[in-house]
């Protein structure tokens, strides 16, 4: 449908449709008739004290009183049809309003409808035609009780005040609807960034889970390649190999099972080699020691080596995150690694660390790393809690199952 050519002659709803309080309605709403109301008796209360204001000179009476107050009347009521036909109104309003002084009410509400719900253009040109109306009545009703410039100058001002005003409440209205879309815009480019994160989390998770199953794959050939090439060896070395191969094969249909439904980027090489696991926590923690951080690692599991490796691998990264984050945050602060569990109960990681002394600079962060680890930890089967304690420290602690 190809757009008129003077839009702002068509229904409110029609003409300005970037203005979520001038769409057309079914039926008014209780905020819509409290405001056309409120109008209405506006513009009739300035009606009714010009006529008083008339009556009181003693210059006002006979046919053109009655006609006034038809006129006035008239444009009072017609102010209800304003939403619909709003600069449609206001040119009969200017037009009657240079031979009747009492529908003045009603053009100055024709004339701030018609300011607040169009551009500027149709703005200027009624604006331009009521004040020659507004001297034009000057001249031809003029007031008794004001000379004929004085009562041209009054009106202009009036006029000015209610499109002015008109204009004022127009433009902040669509700057509350500016901010509105940016506001929701944001909150979308938010959304967007977590599901990103998400995604790049599971695709690094994807990525190691094939590096450790091609690891343990491997393993499995290279026994069942030795079988192959010693038929002849002794029961204990065939036993033992078996139990290798059987081993590793449980594992890696674990593996398996974790990386099903785990989206891979595709077009990356893959390096056949085993990922890090509580086993090298420690090495971890002497790491962070020599670049300078005070770490306290507190690992009462007996044996680190038994913990399954998708477990350990989610422990150890959540580690390394929580002392990235407090190497940058909380530089100074002494941090905490605390690790608990057993098979059957789940294991639990703790790294906190108090307030950092003195100042610290401010290091902006995205927060990726910690939808990263909940991602991480949600798919393990776990669950992943952080936020800053009552001293002003922060403390990360996940729960991941340990199968007994």
């Amino acid at each position: 449908m190809t757009p008129p050519e003077y839009p702002w002659l068509l229904p409110s709803a029609l003409a300005d449709p970037e203005s979520a309080t001038d769409r057309e309605r079914p039926r008014r709403t209780l905020r819509d008739w409290v405001v056309d109301i409120t109008a209405f008796l506006l513009a009739a209360g300035i009606a009714v004290l010009a006529l008083d204001s008339l009556n009181n000179a003693g210059h006002y009476s006979g046919v053109a009183s009655t006609a006034d107050q038809v006129a006035g009347g008239v444009a009072c009521c017609a102010l209800w049809v304003r939403r619909r036909w709003p600069v449609g109104l206001a040119v009969v309003l200017v037009l009657v309003g240079a031979v009747a002084p009492l529908t003045s009410g009603a053009l100055f509400v024709a004339l701030f409808s018609v300011a607040v719900h169009r551009p500027f253009r149709p703005v200027a040109i009624l604006g331009a035609l009521a004040l020659v109306s507004g001297v034009v009545q000057a001249w031809l009703r003029p007031d008794p009780t004001m000379s004929w410039i004085g009562s041209a100058l009054f009106g202009t001002v009036l006029i000015l005040l209610v499109i002015a005003w008109g204009m004022f409440v127009r433009s902040r209205r669509q700057l509350v609807v500016v901010l509105r879309e940016r506001a929701h815009r944001a909150e979308a480019e938010a959304d967007l960034r977590a599901e990103q994160a998400q995604r790049l989390a599971r695709e690094a998770i994807a990525r190691e889970m094939h590096d450790v199953l091609a690891h343990r794959l491997t393993l499995l050939s290279v026994h069942a390649g030795a079988l192959e090439f010693r038929p002849g060896a002794p029961a204990p070395e065939v036993a033992c190999a078996a139990g290798v191969i059987r081993d590793s094969a449980h594992e890696a249909l674990q593996d398996l099972r974790e990386i099903i439904g785990v989206l891979r980027t595709p077009g990356e090489g893959e390096e056949n080699r085993p990922q890090p696991t509580l086993v090298t926590l420690e090495a971890l923690v002497d790491e962070s020691r020599q670049a300078g951080m005070r770490v306290v690692l507190t690992n009462p599991l007996a044996d680190p080596a038994a913990v399954p490796a998708a477990t350990g691998r989610t422990a150890y990264r959540i580690a390394q995150e929580g002392l990235t984050n407090a190497r940058k945050h909380a530089p100074g602060a002494e941090v905490t690694v605390a690790l608990s569990g057993s098979p059957g109960a789940g294991l639990t990681v703790e790294v906190r660390n108090p307030a950092p002394p003195g100042d610290v600079p401010k290091v902006p962060g995205s927060g990726q790393g910690l939808i990263g680890l909940t991602e991480r930890a949600t798919l393990a089967g776990g669950r992943l809690d952080h936020g800053s304690t009552d001293s002003g420290g922060f403390r990360l602690t996940a729960w991941l199952p340990w199968p007994s």
